[in-house]
């Protein structure tokens, strides 16, 4: 749904890339739409053959739509960008050649400052990414989305990986090779609303890198677990004290300690099936190995 940006997102990748002065191809990659968004594209791969459309059978998402992008490409670089101008078309030059003449493989776009977003947002993203890469092998560079060019190695190790949860800067981070970056500023959606929840769609991929790239809640509930068994030896003990020993009887044992006991150990034990229940769901989407995606109709397609 981004009929008001496609049209002219396209014309402004073309006069900027023609700058440039070399061949490429602009995959547009699709969920089934409700607006016009489709219409448009088709009419620009008419008229343009470098342009090439990518419709899915049904929603897939941000994630499954950019790997086909990706699976689909054919050119030496690839570039994964938005289409709502939030991702700066006019960066892609610098993108490029900083990864022309140095040796890199892939080039972040570091957002150094976000306009428009609240500073809780800031802070909830800051300690998220803190505490993954605390607790995981893969540094995930913080303040990076999947704005961002790499090369040809780059995009054939991605394809090469048969995970289906496609968390993109994830997998960059795994794969690994040379990587810098280039700094900008990320500005506020000009066009259309966007689509993009901020706290449900955060939350989504906070937990697609906590469970894909990390123990963290595993661990967490370990020391859960060995804190509770610490307060419950206190507790006990300093019980069994006042009943047995001491003489003021401060602490007699009611039905409110017996309520707060069970409704506090209750709700741990959920919370920690909860969350075995998206390790073994996560472990079950693997298992079925379903598409990781599914083409409704291809158009100018190379590949």
């Amino acid at each position: 749904n981004e009929e008001e940006n496609v049209d002219k997102f396209y014309k402004e990748i073309k006069n900027t890339i023609g700058k440039i002065g070399i061949s490429f191809e602009l995959i547009f990659c699709l969920d089934p739409s409700d607006d016009n968004t489709e219409k448009i594209i088709k009419d620009i791969c008419l008229k343009d053959e470098s342009v090439s459309l990518i419709k899915m059978s049904r929603k897939f998402g941000q994630a499954a739509c950019t790997i086909a992008g990706i699976e689909n490409s054919v050119g030496n670089y690839c570039i994964v960008i938005d289409a709502d101008f939030q991702d700066p078309v006019d960066l892609i030059p610098d993108l490029y050649s900083k990864i022309k003449t140095n040796d890199y493989d892939v080039i972040n776009a570091k957002r150094n400052k976000r306009e428009g977003l609240n500073n809780f947002y800031k802070i909830f993203s800051s300690i998220g990414y803190k505490i993954l890469n605390s607790f995981s092998d893969v540094k995930i560079p913080e303040n990076v989305g999947d704005f961002r060019i790499f090369n040809r190695k780059i995009a054939n190790h991605i394809i090469s990986l048969t995970e289906s949860h496609n968390f993109l800067r994830g997998l960059i981070s795994f794969v690994g090779f040379k990587q810098g970056e280039i700094s900008f500023t990320r500005p506020e959606r000009k066009l259309g609303k966007t689509k993009y929840s901020t706290i449900f769609g955060s939350l989504k991929i906070a937990f697609n890198g906590f469970i894909g790239y990390s123990n963290f809640f595993l661990t967490l509930l370990f020391y859960v677990g060995i804190a509770l068994l610490i307060i419950a030896i206190i507790i006990f003990l300093v019980i069994s004290y006042d009943v047995l020993i001491s003489e003021t009887k401060a602490y007699p044992i009611g039905v409110p300690s017996i309520i707060f006991a069970v409704i506090f150990l209750g709700a741990i034990n959920i919370i920690s099936v909860g969350i075995l229940g998206l390790y073994i769901a996560r472990i079950y989407d693997e298992v079925r190995s379903r598409p990781k995606y599914i083409v409704d109709e291809k158009i100018n397609i190379k590949k």
